[in-house]
């Protein structure tokens, strides 16, 4: 069943990553007067309200305090949580669009399953502040913004999990960072300009994970990837009450049907950093 879950999970997550890579984004919390890493901040933190910075620190988990307060509260002198919430919906929506997402065979099929999950997954909001927040907006009209607004949902509640597993193995934010650089997923040159931690910082947190055995060199070590994996395995237990209430036979089904939506956004280029 964990194998069945993640793999749904996995190959329709584009659907919902886009959103951070897509000039659309960009260009409608410009319109509002946010730029830059404001907008991404306010339009993901916008579903708890006026968020304060401390709030977004805690629950995003991995970026530099420093930016994160360069960006709020300021936002909320500019827009109402209302407004970039909508501006990130109707950017979601155009980008998938572009792409010729909405056209793809077998929409109906996919949304009712990811919805089905997503609805489960709002029966256990406990310790998971993002996703619950994210839990009390409305259901947009369209079908394919609905597929976007699901698989946001299940995002988050994998994502407060996610964290809440590191919490449990003494991961920090910049300890996560540094793993994830090291396991080779994600350029290290992505993830230092996106989090903006200091460069002393980042290596002083490498040497102390070499410290720990987790790194040989720059690369995880047979125990680093050892954490990692348990990391993920955790993860992916902590998802299930999402996609339990689909059973293993209907999140193979989902998993089936989301492949195209998921290549669909990746031939796109819709995950493309900078758009």
């Amino acid at each position: 069943m964990r194998a069945a879950a993640r793999q749904a999970w996995r190959r329709l997550e584009p659907v919902h990553g886009m959103i951070y890579f897509v000039p659309e984004g960009g260009r409608r919390y410009a319109e509002l007067g946010l730029h830059g890493m404001a907008g991404y901040f306010a339009s993901r933190g916008a579903a708890f309200g006026r968020a304060s910075a401390e709030l977004v620190i805690a629950t995003f988990y991995n970026f530099n305090p420093a930016l994160v307060r360069k960006a709020l509260p300021a936002a909320w002198d500019v827009v109402t949580p209302e407004q970039i919430l909508e501006a990130r919906r109707l950017a979601a929506g155009e980008a998938l669009r572009r792409a010729g997402i909405h056209e793809i065979a077998g929409l109906e099929e996919t949304l009712g399953l990811a919805r089905r999950a997503a609805e489960a997954a709002i029966e256990y909001p406990q310790g998971r502040p993002l996703f619950a927040a994210h839990a009390t907006l409305p259901w947009p009209d369209e079908p394919i913004d609905q597929l976007w607004h699901a698989q946001t949902l299940l995002r988050e509640f994998r994502g407060d999990g996610h964290i809440a597993t590191l919490l449990s193995e003494g991961v920090g934010g910049l300890e996560a960072l540094v793993l994830h650089a090291a396991s080779g997923d994600v350029p290290t040159a992505f993830l230092k300009i996106s989090r903006a931690w200091p460069e002393e910082e980042w290596d002083a947190t490498e040497e102390r994970l070499r410290e720990r055995g987790l790194l040989d060199g720059e690369t995880l070590s047979a125990e680093g990837k050892a954490l990692r994996q348990h990391i993920e395995d955790r993860t992916d237990t902590l998802a299930l009450p999402a996609y339990t209430a689909l059973g293993e036979d209907d999140c193979e089904r989902l998993a089936e049907l989301a492949r195209p939506f998921g290549r669909g956004v990746v031939a796109a280029g819709l995950l493309n950093v900078g758009g």
